[in-house]
């Protein structure tokens, strides 16, 4: 499969890119399995960010306690580099948004963009692929 076919959600994610000084984003599973990657970052990359982001949200989640409320909800992760940022926000069911940028981008706009970005990936994520929801119809055939 190459990696346009395996990469249906990326135009979308190229919006959020739209924000001056932001650079790459990806859309991971909970395992860190890359699902989309937005233009300008190799596939390899973008597998790689998938998996240490992954394992970056999964230590931000167990430290809620620390914020001084049990059980409460991780809603997103700011990493600060000399050189730039990392955000990284749920995007729904066991899925994941990261965007990167230099250190000059807008910060509340970047957050925006992404929170937009997930309400509209959300519906793209829920939604049953065509093929299988034509499959659902009654009288009404996929071919194989």
């Amino acid at each position: 499969m190459n990696d346009h076919m395996a990469n249906e959600l990326g135009w979308m994610l190229d919006e959020v890119l739209k924000v001056p000084e932001a650079r790459h984003a990806i859309l991971l599973s909970a395992d860190g399995m890359l699902r989309a990657h937005s233009q300008g970052i190799a596939r390899d990359e973008a597998e790689r960010q998938a998996a240490a982001l992954s394992g970056l949200q999964s230590i931000s989640r167990s430290t809620a306690e620390f914020c001084g409320k049990d059980g409460s909800p991780w809603q997103q992760t700011l990493v600060e580099f000399a050189g730039g940022y990392v955000f990284l926000v749920a995007a729904g069911a066991g899925a994941y948004l990261a965007v990167s940028s230099t250190q000059d981008v807008d910060m509340e706009m970047v957050t925006y963009r992404m929170q937009k970005l997930v309400d509209r990936l959300g519906k793209e994520l829920t939604s049953p692929p065509r093929q299988d929801a034509a499959a659902t119809r009654p009288g009404t055939t996929v071919p194989s």
